[in-house]
């Protein structure tokens, strides 16, 4: 980052806002310089982390970009909600969580968990959705699905708590360069991140429970970057592929590198997303922005 960026970066700011009764933990960086007037990128996590673990890419991204993170109900320092949300129940609060912060129109990226979350919201909201960056995800009940030993390890959120346990199964479940330092996993995990309760992580997987993207991703009309990796123990590469091949105004960018590749080589991986969200490509839904102001 030059000097000059160190500059005009604004400064993030944490704290907690209460949407429909559910007190949640957010950290907003508003744009400087040429992004005053533009969308903020909401990013969506994955699932058992707080925004923290997003830092990686946070620093990679241009600076003058507005950033919107937040942690999901029951999930680091969000509270626990009275019972798991569907994920259109989720979707409909984090619309309602960035209109609150004054965001009638924004750009979405979701990483793995989070990137279920940002297929919902586009389609859900196509007058809010903007663009759409889709990082290590899949389409939910209907995809191709990781081996059995991944997913058992994926259905508790003991790594989440453990971090020696941690160490361990990374470079079984996120590939790329947790091939041969299973550590950095752990230290993604643990360095600065709040797990929140156990029931958290349950609510998050059971707001997925028989969902898919499938039959309505052919209704998107969001430009959408797809980005997966080569060697994603978690998201096959095939899923990528075919989220691209069915959403109409989508790029495919395959990396080298496993499921947190988009943390681990955000310095590689940042600037494509930073050129995507800054394209001319045309706006399908420019014909509405009048209406959502």
């Amino acid at each position: 980052m030059t000097a000059e960026h160190a500059r005009s970066r604004a400064d993030d700011h944490v704290r907690n806002v209460t949407v429909r009764g559910i007190a949640a933990r957010v950290s907003v960086r508003p744009g400087v310089g040429s992004h005053t007037d533009k969308p903020p990128l909401l990013l969506c996590n994955g699932i058992g982390t707080s925004l923290e673990a997003l830092q990686p890419l946070v620093d990679q991204l241009h600076p003058d970009r507005g950033l919107v993170r937040f942690d999901v109900p029951g999930v680091g320092g969000s509270a626990l909600p009275p019972f798991p949300y569907p994920i259109a129940g989720l979707a409909s609060w984090v619309t309602a969580l960035m209109a609150q912060l004054g965001h009638r129109r924004f750009d979405v990226l979701g990483l793995s968990w989070g990137g279920g979350l940002a297929q919902q919201l586009a389609v859900q909201a196509p007058r809010r959705v903007r663009r759409v960056v889709l990082v290590a995800t899949g389409t939910g009940a209907l995809m191709v699905p990781a081996r059995p030993r991944v997913l058992k390890i994926m259905a508790t959120p003991r790594r989440h708590r453990d971090p020696a346990y941690a160490a361990k199964v990374a470079s079984e479940i996120y590939g790329g360069s947790m091939r041969t330092d299973g550590a950095r996993g752990a230290a993604l995990l643990h360095g600065a991140t709040r797990s929140g309760p156990k029931r958290g992580y349950y609510y998050q997987l059971a707001s997925m429970a028989g969902w898919t993207s499938l039959p309505f991703l052919g209704l998107l009309r969001q430009p959408t970057l797809v980005m997966g990796g080569d060697d994603d123990p978690i998201i096959p590469v095939a899923n990528p592929k075919l989220q691209a091949a069915l959403i109409p105004h989508s790029q495919l960018h395959i990396y080298q590198g496993g499921h947190l590749g988009v943390l681990t080589e955000a310095d590689e991986l940042a600037p494509i997303i930073d050129r995507f969200l800054d394209g001319d490509s045309p706006d399908p839904m420019n014909r509405d922005q009048e209406n959502t102001r």
